[in-house]
């Protein structure tokens, strides 16, 4: 049986979670793949720091770059997380040594990954990152193996567990945007700092990475359509419920005449729809490919478990001898796509206004919504009495990207319009 040694580099809860898989599913693995594998090398910030196994001394690296170079690792699990820094100068010199390198990092793959990929082909060695889109969903591996001759079209996704867990959850028990946030953090769901959870930025990294395996083109760097669902309210949510709608925070990406259109928002979804239905912490994603039709892969999409069972799986591809292409086909076919002009793109609308509640206000919001060439499809008021104030829902039919925006931009200077519009694209 041929050996094989693992550095593990970064130990936090998940980096522990599959420090203790492969030690206790080894037998396993050298049954499926013939091989004898070893933790040769582990680095993390604090040796000292109380986890749940003992850590080996011996095979303690204080610097992290040693082990790239060390002539017993022949594979390197990068689990920092970091776009940039460290990260990136671990699975760079890994590469360049001549090491194979298992990923987490979906922020270093959507900024670095056509360079890295570029050096893991030219030193014939596989860059792996099955774990930094959807957690344990195999859709990676999906679209490099399963749907290989198949034309991907669209691909529209949850993959973001902690918005989705918070939107789910207000819509559950009624309770507040900040409430729920809370409470998701207390459980471990959300981080201390969510901001990249609640913004887009983490959808947006994963259907950067969708985007280049299904449709061959080198990591876009284009600006894209993305809002995150920190403005959402809990009357949004229960306004949803009234039109038969559900909130969802997507990540999609299509080609239109042949042009990449990538895009993060929440969208009002009917509650027949599939992937309306998902709830709490969990995944989707939903491809569109000829001739196959449609696939949805389902499943946990954070957390140690799911994550160290792609990192798994990845392990058990190199482990068997298949070097592969990172991105599906080699570096040098992979194209630029142009980016679809989101200013042309047409979507209904829905749009809560908080104004003053008095006579002509209404009038004003109509008004300046058909000089932007939006029209209504349905109305709705909801007046506050005591507090002098209402609230004005608005359905749109479909209105270009940049009507609408043009138009809210407007209403800024309208004083009878007391804050910011809600607008939540419909599915």
């Amino acid at each position: 049986m041929k050996k094989i040694g693992i550095g593990i580099v970064g130990l936090g809860n998940i980096g522990s979670r599959l420090y203790k898989e492969i030690i206790s599913k080894k037998k396993d693995i050298g049954l499926k793949t013939s091989t004898n594998i070893t933790i040769a090398a582990i680095s993390a910030r604090n040796i000292n720091k109380k986890r749940s196994f003992k850590v080996r001394r011996n095979i303690f690296f204080k610097n992290p770059l040693d082990i790239t170079k060390n002539p017993k690792v022949n594979i390197v699990i990068e689990l920092i997380g970091l776009s940039d820094g460290i990260s990136k100068k671990i699975v760079e010199r890994a590469l360049k040594n001549k090491k194979h390198v298992i990923t987490a990092n979906k922020a270093l793959i959507s900024k670095h990954g056509d360079y890295l990929a570029s050096i893991a082909e030219k030193n014939k060695v596989n860059l792996e990152f099955e774990a930094a889109v959807g957690g344990g969903i195999p859709v990676l591996r999906t679209i490099k193996d399963g749907l290989a001759t198949n034309k991907i079209n669209k691909i529209v996704g949850i993959l973001n567990g902690t918005s989705n867990y918070i939107l789910s959850e207000m819509q559950k028990t009624k309770n507040s945007f900040k409430n729920v946030l809370n409470k998701a953090q207390q459980l471990g769901f959300a981080e201390t700092k969510p901001k990249f959870d609640l913004d887009g930025t983490d959808v947006l990294a994963k259907i950067r990475i969708l985007s280049s395996l299904s449709f061959n083109n080198k990591i876009s760097k284009n600006n894209c359509l993305m809002n995150g669902i920190e403005n959402i309210e809990l009357k949004d949510i229960d306004m949803a419920e009234k039109l038969d709608l559900r909130i969802k925070l997507l990540g999609i990406t299509e080609i239109i005449n042949n042009k990449l259109f990538e895009r993060v928002h929440p969208c009002l979804i009917k509650k027949d729809n599939y992937i309306a239905n998902i709830d709490g912490v969990m995944n989707a994603v939903i491809l569109e490919a000829n001739p196959v039709g449609e696939s949805v892969l389902q499943g946990e999409g954070a957390g140690p478990g799911p994550t160290s069972s792609a990192l798994m799986s990845d392990l058990l591809s190199i482990l068997r001898g298949n070097i592969k292409y990172p991105f599906g086909i080699p570096f040098s076919k992979r194209k630029k796509v142009s980016s679809y002009d989101q200013n042309q793109y047409s979507n209904s609308l829905y749009l809560r206004f908080e104004v003053k509640d008095k006579p002509g206000v209404l009038s004003q919001i109509t008004k300046q919504l058909a000089n932007y060439n939006i029209s209504i499809d349905r109305l709705i008021q909801i007046p506050d009495h005591k507090r002098k104030r209402a609230s004005i829902v608005i359905i749109t039919h479909k209105a270009k990207e940049i009507n609408s925006s043009k138009c809210l931009k407007s209403l800024k200077s309208n004083k009878n319009v007391l804050k910011s519009p809600t607008l939540i694209r419909l599915l």
